[in-house]
């Protein structure tokens, strides 16, 4: 990792959570922040663009990357890979930029083994009924995958414990100044170990 006190910050989230907006609106408001882009093999939407939202790329090209070492994590997620750009984090972190890294929780965890100073954040939206009513009111999913991903989130959240700091997505807004505190190092009451947040997420998963 680079010498200074650049900081690589890993978010992730269950599907529906909100962590795109939340990370968009943190990059938004702290230009100084890099935002690593991810490579997925998955379908480009028509809302996103190459090279901004995502770097779209066919599975022959992804497998290229994973030989020559070039993934720093890489997930399956949905039938579709997604992965982090070794290089692209480390040049950032060099150049002194605090970096944020928008992945799934197995991705953390192979970040977390390959750069144990990372700071990993986890996000969970306000309840169960919230999170599906998120997801049914984007129209982009059938009901069937609608309720694979209610599944696959209530999984994900399991892992919440395995984050250093958890923020709940209940007002955008509110949620956004938490982010900022825990990237300024002022988390606290975002911090894993706190009782109160604890019991708040005992009854958000239940």
């Amino acid at each position: 990792m680079a010498g200074n006190n650049a900081k690589l910050f890993v978010i992730a989230a269950p599907s529906g959570a909100g962590k795109t907006t939340l990370v968009k609106a943190l990059v938004a408001r702290n230009p100084g922040l890099r935002f690593s882009i991810s490579y997925t093999t998955r379908q480009q939407r028509r809302t996103e663009v190459d090279g901004v939202d995502y770097f779209f790329v066919d599975l022959d090209e992804f497998e290229r990357f994973k030989a020559k070492g070039e993934l720093l994590e890489f997930a399956q997620v949905f039938d579709n890979y997604y992965a982090t750009s070794r290089s692209q984090v480390e040049k950032h972190l060099n150049e002194g930029r605090n970096v944020i890294l928008e992945i799934d929780w197995q991705g953390a965890r192979q970040v977390r083994q390959s750069m144990p100073e990372c700071v990993t954040i986890f996000i969970l939206p306000p309840s169960l009924e919230e999170l599906e009513r998120r997801l049914r009111d984007r129209r982009t999913d059938s009901p069937a995958v609608i309720e694979r991903r209610l599944r696959d989130a209530q999984s994900d959240m399991s892992h919440w414990d395995e984050f250093d700091y958890i923020i709940i997505n209940d007002a955008l807004e509110r949620a956004v100044v938490d982010l900022e505190n825990v990237l300024h190092g002022t988390g606290h009451s975002c911090a894993r170990s706190n009782v109160a947040l604890r019991r708040v997420i005992s009854r958000i998963i239940g």
